[in-house]
C-alpha cells in the first residue's frame, strides 16, 4: 500500500542545513491504523506532507499503491491526492459559508461527480459518522468533536485509499477525542488504511502499530494490543 525507502529532506536555513529525514525505510499494508509519534522537530510533519503530496522528498522512493510518486507536477499532485488521499486536519478545514453536507460533498465535486449523486453519497457520509440531523447546519453551529466528524466524512466520501490524520484529536477534550477515536477505530475495522500523526500516548495506543520519529529517524516501530476506543465514550 505504502512504501518508503532511504527517504531524505533536508532544508536551506540561510547558509545552513536543516536535516530533517535521514533515511526513513517505512510500509504500511492495506488495512492497517499506524500512529506516527514524535516531538516537535522529530521530522513527522515533514513525512505527513510528503506523504499527503504536499512535499517532495530531496532522495528515496515512495510507492502508493503501486504507484510510484516522484517529480510530480502541481495539477498531477493534486490528481493523486484526489484519488488516493483523505485528509483529516487538527483545525478541521471546513469551509464556513457551506453546510455540513455540502462540505463533505466537496472533494466528490473535484473529481467531476454529478451533483445527485455528490449528495447521495455525501449524505450517506454524514449518516455514517451521526450526523445526518446536522447535513444543513453551517460549522459555526456545530461543537468542536461534531466538526471533526463532518472532516472524517468529507476525507472519506471521495472513498480514498489511505486515511492521513494529522492530530486529529488535538483541538479536542479528552472525551471528544475517544468519540473520534472510537469512529477512526470503527472505520479501520471496514478495511480503512489510517495513519494517525499524534504526541498522545493515549490516543496512539488506540491504533494498531506505534512509529516513533526522533531527530529524522525512526527509533522504533511496533505493533501493539490496541484499546478499543468505546469503552471510555
Amino acid at each position: 500500500m505504502i512504501e518508503i525507502k532511504d527517504l531524505h529532506k533536508s532544508y536551506k536555513m540561510g547558509s545552513n542545513v536543516l536535516h530533517v529525514l535521514k533515511g526513513i525505510n517505512f510500509k504500511v499494508e492495506e488495512g492497517e491504523l499506524v500512529a506516527i509519534m514524535g516531538s516537535s522537530g522529530s521530522g513527522k510533519s515533514t513525512l505527513l506532507n510528503i506523504l499527503g503530496m504536499l512535499d517532495g522528498a530531496d532522495s528515496g522512493e515512495y510507492t502508493l499503491d503501486g504507484v510510484p510518486i516522484k517529480n510530480l507536477s502541481e495539477t498531477k499532485a493534486a490528481q493523486y491526492r484526489n484519488k488516493f488521499l483523505g485528509f483529516i486536519f487538527q483545525s478541521f478545514n471546513l469551509i464556513n459559508y457551506k453546510s455540513a453536507l455540502e462540505n463533505v460533498a466537496l472533494p466528490l465535486y473535484y473529481q467531476k461527480v454529478p451533483r445527485k449523486e455528490r449528495q447521495e453519497k455525501a449524505m450517506k457520509y454524514l449518516e455514517r459518522v451521526g450526523l445526518k440531523p446536522w447535513a444543513d447546519h453551517l460549522p459555526s453551529e456545530l461543537s468542536g468533536g461534531q466538526k471533526q466528524r463532518v472532516a472524517i466524512a468529507r476525507a472519506m466520501a471521495a472513498e480514498p485509499k489511505v486515511l492521513l490524520a494529522d492530530e486529529p484529536t488535538g483541538a479536542l477534550d479528552s472525551t471528544t477525542s475517544y468519540e473520534v477515536m472510537d469512529l477512526i477505530q470503527k472505520i479501520n475495522d471496514d478495511g480503512n488504511t489510517i495513519l494517525v500523526v499524534t504526541h498522545e500516548e493515549d490516543i496512539a495506543h488506540m491504533c494498531k502499530r506505534i512509529v516513533h520519529l526522533k531527530d529524522g529517524i525512526i527509533v522504533e516501530d511496533k505493533k501493539i494490543e490496541q484499546v478499543r476506543a468505546e469503552q471510555y465514550v
